[in-house]
């Protein structure tokens, strides 16, 4: 690992071991969650709030760091399909920085959860499809387009917020007629109908 690599990673781990056992195994727990499926991401706002209210003083950057850190870890472990002796060793190879109350923190949480994380993984990588999680539209006038044949023609642009399988959450946009919306608006609620059923 390159030196600036290493220094970086030593910060993070100086930060994760500044946090209690309790308040590190919650944050493993919002992260845990997430990468078992049971929640659509991790919400760094309410990680946030629960260190402000612990009294753990960090900026954004360095709490992103650790959150970043332990997806990566938690994802990786995952992957791999390692015990919680296996992750352990991982990360005392990664850095010399880490405190015995937080490797016991992460050895005990990684071993009741890994392998539903894995399990999770697997599922996951079979399917490798974004969920959709927000689907906003409104109502414009057209000035000038390709699609509609005159202008000051109606249409509505729809606006998608998808997780993708790594766990970001982008943006889709686009834009269609108004007989457009109103197949589309017909084929959701057929999806919905037949979704209803089973």
């Amino acid at each position: 690992m390159p030196a600036a690599e290493s220094c970086a990673a030593n910060n993070v781990v100086d930060n994760i071991c500044r946090l209690s056992p309790d308040l590190l195994a919650e944050t493993c727990q919002h992260i845990l969650t997430y990468l078992q499926g049971q929640t659509r991401g991790v919400d760094s706002a309410e990680i946030s709030d629960r260190f402000q209210s612990a009294g753990v003083r960090l900026d954004h950057d360095a709490l992103q760091d650790i959150i970043r850190f332990l997806l990566l870890t938690f994802r990786s472990g995952g992957k791999s399909n390692i015990s919680g002796d296996e992750l352990v060793s991982k990360l005392e190879e990664g850095s010399n920085k880490w405190s015995k109350a937080s490797l016991q923190v992460l050895h005990k949480l990684w071993s009741e959860h890994g392998a539903l994380v894995h399990t999770q993984q697997d599922v996951q990588a079979m399917l490798s499809i974004g969920q959709l999680v927000d689907m906003q539209w409104k109502l414009g006038m057209a000035v000038s387009s390709d699609s509609c044949r005159s202008l000051n023609s109606p249409y509505v642009t729809l606006l998608l917020k998808i997780v993708e399988p790594s766990g970001q959450i982008c943006q889709r946009s686009f834009e269609m007629t108004v007989p457009q919306f109103q197949n589309f608006h017909k084929q959701f609620k057929e999806i919905a109908a037949v979704m209803e059923t089973v």
